[in-house]
């Protein structure tokens, strides 16, 4: 879920507290100011793992302290680096490049732009991967940096690395 509260001394603690008093397990917390944002307030993402049926409960008491939900659902990617993999990445079977990232439970490739010159000229293709935590980034991007080894694809990383 992501949350939007006062930036204040202990008001994470109080909107943490809600989750444990309905039977919530943190799994993990990503706290980061923006520049560009009000500087009063501050966005919070959590995973979490929630028992059945306390999510309306969870909502009440997370507005009783004062704390925005912005979003909560089921979304569990909350990683995503960007890369840039150059080569013939038809003849080398892009589809099986994006299955082995997809295949692991834990990532997977949420966004792919291609540019293809000619036929037998190399094309280019601008691949975003969403992954459950950073460990799991990391090992996703080491089966990508297999697959290029593999397949003789210049990969181009990182664009990015947020949360």
């Amino acid at each position: 879920m992501k949350l939007e509260m006062r930036d204040s001394p202990g008001q994470l603690v109080a909107a943490l507290k809600p989750i444990s008093d309905v039977g919530g397990n943190i799994i993990a917390v990503i706290h980061q100011r923006e520049p560009e944002r009000d500087h009063d307030t501050l966005s919070v993402q959590i995973v979490l793992e929630l028992p059945e049926g306390k999510r309306d409960k969870l909502i009440k008491l997370l507005k009783e302290q004062g704390v925005h939900v912005q979003r909560i659902g089921e979304k569990r990617l909350l990683f995503k680096r960007t890369v840039i993999l150059i080569g013939h990445l038809m003849h080398t079977d892009l589809s099986d490049t994006v299955d082995r990232i997809d295949s692991t439970g834990f990532a997977e490739v949420s966004d792919l732009a291609m540019s293809m010159p000619a036929v037998n000229d190399r094309s280019s293709s601008r691949i975003t991967i969403r992954a459950v935590s950073k460990k799991d980034m990391a090992s996703a991007m080491t089966i990508l940096r297999q697959v290029a080894r593999q397949k003789s694809l210049l990969l181009v990383e990182p664009l990015e690395d947020t949360a």
